[in-house]
C-alpha cells in the first residue's frame, strides 16, 4: 500500500480553527461538524484504497463498474447508452473507457441489429478473465478490512442515506 494512504486520516482543520469554530457554535451543531470531517476523511481514505486496489486489478473504479456490468449482462451485452446513464458521466467519458477496454481486449462493440444508432459491449474471454479475477482479489481484500457487524451495517446503511438525502434537498 501506498505510504500516503497509511495511517489516521485527517479529520478536518487544525486545532485552532477547530477551536474558534466550536467557540461560534451550539453543541448539536459543533457535533454535525465533526461528524462530518470524520465522514469527508473516512470517505477519502476508503476512496484511496478502493482506487488502489483497482488500479492493480483492472485499472480504475470505472473500468471495473463497466466490466462487472458487462459480465453481469452476460451475452446479451448493453448499449454504451445505458452504461452512460449507469454511470452518471459524460458520453465522452464512457466512450474513452469503452475504447481504451476495447483496445486492450476486453470487450467487443458492435450495432445493434434493431438500432443501428447503438453499440452494444459484450465482454470478451479476456474480459470475463480480467474481471472474474478482480473480483475475487478485491472480494478478498474487502473481507480482510471488513470490521461491522451485519446490525451496524444496516445502521451505518440507514445513517448515510439520511445524510445524502439531506445534501440533496434543494436549497
Amino acid at each position: 500500500m501506498n505510504k500516503q494512504h497509511v495511517g489516521k486520516p485527517t479529520s478536518g482543520p487544525p486545532a485552532a480553527v477547530m477551536g474558534e469554530i466550536r467557540g461560534r457554535l451550539p453543541e448539536g451543531e459543533w457535533q454535525w461538524l465533526q461528524a462530518l470531517f470524520a465522514l469527508r476523511s473516512t470517505v477519502q481514505q476508503v476512496d484511496n484504497a478502493v482506487s488502489e486496489w483497482m488500479a492493480a486489478t483492472v485499472g480504475s473504479i470505472a473500468r471495473y463498474q463497466i466490466l462487472m456490468a458487462l459480465w453481469a449482462a452476460r451475452a446479451d451485452g448493453i448499449p454504451h447508452s445505458e452504461i452512460v446513464a449507469r454511470m452518471g458521466v459524460t458520453r465522452a467519458t464512457v466512450s474513452g473507457l469503452m475504447s481504451a477496454l476495447e483496445r486492450e481486449g476486453y470487450l467487443n462493440s458492435t450495432v445493434d441489429c434493431g438500432d443501428r444508432r447503438k453499440l452494444i459491449a459484450r465482454l470478451t474471454a479476456k474480459g470475463e478473465a480480467a474481471i472474474k479475477k478482480a473480483f475475487e482479489t478485491n472480494a478478498a481484500r474487502f473481507r480482510e478490512v471488513a470490521c461491522l457487524t451485519p446490525s451496524e451495517l444496516a445502521t451505518l446503511t440507514a445513517l448515510l442515506h439520511r445524510i445524502r438525502e439531506g445534501f440533496a434537498k434543494p436549497r
